[in-house]
């Protein structure tokens, strides 16, 4: 069957470990790019994060599906020249590590793009392959903090929060896919590939909406602002009777009528100073504790049912359980199933979703070295004597 996935024929060597680089080439290879993984020959560490069964990550079935798991011990001068082979044969590779751990390998931009102008190399690093900070250690919970990410999160007055994901590694692998589809594009007209240069940092800092010229323009510092949003009344958390939150999002004008309404405060949906948002803002404390009173003495259920028949954006706080169970969840297809030594597991589906040639799960993350025979002996031409002497040599597994 041809595969009509908009990035098949494509072919990405991923090199990166971890998250921010391994995400990148699972969203290039849900979409139909040949995505072969170089590991270790002990493995990616994250086969071990979190929670383990039979010896793997139950993460790395997700994080490593439709990927070729390949071994190649890159401290092993045989290991690099493998590695360099295979580069010359992509389009695109992704890579994670240092700045300069490629190029001290032979293995940098450059030393491939000499053999294969094509090449579309994708680089993810915490602070950029250049300026000053260029060599410094940069984990996502570092660079969201460098890049303004942490500083706007929590209560005022209190020590900055971490959401409970790594939220940095997780952006910069969106960028970073994202550029590697416009490379793509551009290639289409040269011939010739580039550089895609992903911080972890930037990738933080590309979503931080006004808070740079709103800094410039009028010397405002955007603080935490706890459960609600600076500038914006009313959408914030309010905790129900029944001891389950809402998110209520009343911001729009005839949004707040309504809401206020049904609040049983007439008064306040009439009120001509409040009936647009900077009149709102300066009332926020009444309004949200206007709310937060209505909300007390009622369940969840009922707030969410009333507020969504009147059209208020209203929703739950949920876990992954409720996630699982939801039906809209089920019925837009966000789990996908598969198959792990004869059981049945879960796993996301990745977005977007496209209508004519959508992204699919081939197969999950498989086991260490699973495809050195193929890569190794098909693509790189080396014969079963070869590929069992570099076992016997620890470059492969």
């Amino acid at each position: 069957m041809t595969d009509n996935r908009p990035l098949a024929g494509l072919r990405v060597v991923e090199m990166g470990q971890l998250l921010a680089g391994p995400f990148a080439g699972t969203i290039l290879g849900y979409f139909g790019a040949e995505v072969i993984k170089v590991e270790p020959p002990t493995g990616d560490p994250i086969r071990q994060w979190r929670e383990v069964k039979d010896g793997n990550s139950l993460w790395y079935y997700s994080l490593a599906r439709n990927k070729k798991s390949v071994t190649l011990d890159l401290k092993a001068e045989r290991g690099r020249e493998l590695a360099f082979d295979l580069l010359t044969k992509a389009d695109i590779v992704i890579e994670n590590f240092r700045p300069g751990a490629m190029e001290s390998w032979g293995l940098g931009p450059e030393d491939i793009k000499a053999h294969n102008p094509g090449i579309i190399y994708a680089r993810i690093s915490g602070y950029g392959q250049d300026g000053p900070f260029s060599e410094k250690p940069g984990y996502a919970s570092v660079t969201e903090g460098y890049g303004g990410f942490r500083y706007i999160n929590g209560e005022p007055g209190k020590p900055p929060v971490r959401p409970n994901i790594s939220l940095g590694d997780t952006l910069a692998a969106i960028h970073a896919a994202l550029g590697v589809a416009f490379a793509i594009i551009e290639r289409t007209k040269s011939g010739e590939g580039q550089i895609v240069d992903v911080a972890l940092y930037e990738s933080i800092f590309n979503v931080l909406e006004g808070i740079v010229p709103e800094f410039d323009g009028a010397g405002v510092i955007r603080e935490p602002s706890g459960t609600t949003i600076t500038g914006i009344v009313p959408t914030n958390t309010y905790t129900c009777k029944d001891g389950k939150h809402v998110v209520i999002g009343g911001n729009g004008d005839s949004i707040y009528k309504r809401l206020m309404t049904e609040a049983g405060r007439e008064d306040m949906a009439n009120d001509p100073e409040l009936a647009h948002n900077p009149g709102r803002v300066v009332h926020q404390e009444a309004i949200d504790k206007a709310l937060a009173d209505w909300c007390a003495t009622n369940n969840s259920r009922d707030i969410i049912d009333r507020l969504e028949a009147v059209r208020v954006p209203v929703g739950p706080i949920y876990d992954v359980e409720d996630m699982m169970a939801d039906p809209h969840y089920q019925a837009r297809g966000m789990f996908e199933t598969v198959e792990i030594n004869g059981q049945p597991l879960k796993i996301p589906a990745i977005l977007p979703k496209l209508s004519k040639t959508p992204g699919r799960t081939d197969w999950p993350g498989d086991v260490i070295g699973s495809h050195n025979d193929e890569v190794l002996g098909e693509l790189l031409g080396l014969d079963t004597a070869e590929r069992s002497a570099l076992r016997d040599q620890g470059v492969t597994s």
